[in-house]
């Protein structure tokens, strides 16, 4: 609960810094190498910039944020951008009301925030939601040393290794690719390419 006031509180009163209107170069590359059609599943899709790209490139696109003023402007932007979304408010990990197969699914700084139990129902419907060929691009970071200094987020256990990652999404899904690298040169973060078995 107090998860869901903090990033209510962050996009109904400031700029969070998460949410830049740009669609990672990863993600780019991706989309525009041409191998990506069909339906696409963005998880924790904020105010919608990345599912407003997919859509413009010729995917059936779901966006999914727990926070209703995130969805809210989502909906405006793409409306503004005149492109098809469904966007829903939920929680990423009790995806229920969503229908197989999606193509690719992407998630970009959601799933580390996602607590263990969450984690392990997110997988599951992760798994049911795709088929085999699907790709899932997520972006993670890793947990923080005990002693590093950071953000106010820090307080929240917010992390993930690759080594609880791949074992969370194996053998339904396998590692394709992996870039590390560091959030804005500090918070040592990865990409992650799956491939659905």
């Amino acid at each position: 609960m107090l998860k869901k006031l903090f990033f209510e509180f962050q996009y109904r009163f400031s700029k969070p810094p998460w949410d830049s209107g740009i669609t990672p170069p990863e993600v780019v590359a991706q989309i525009e190498s041409g191998t990506i059609k069909g339906r696409a599943l963005d998880l924790g899709c904020g105010t919608g910039t990345n599912s407003i790209y997919l859509a413009q490139h010729g995917l059936t696109v779901v966006g999914v944020d727990f926070s209703p003023k995130a969805i809210a402007t989502a909906r405006d932007k793409a409306r503004r951008a005149n492109v098809q979304i469904d966007f829903h408010v939920a929680d990423v990990t009790r995806l229920d009301f969503l229908s197989a197969p999606f193509d690719f699914v992407l998630d970009i700084g959601c799933f580390h925030a996602v607590d263990a139990q969450g984690r392990a129902r997110y997988a599951a419907n992760l798994a049911r939601l795709t088929r085999p060929g699907s790709l899932y691009m997520l972006y993670a970071f890793s947990p923080r040393s005990p002693d590093e200094r950071g953000h106010l987020l820090q307080m929240r256990s917010v992390g993930i290794t690759e080594e609880q990652i791949q074992q969370l999404f194996t053998p339904s899904f396998a590692l394709e690719h992996l870039e590390r690298g560091a959030d804005r040169g500090e918070r040592v973060s990865a990409w992650y390419w799956f491939r659905r078995q």
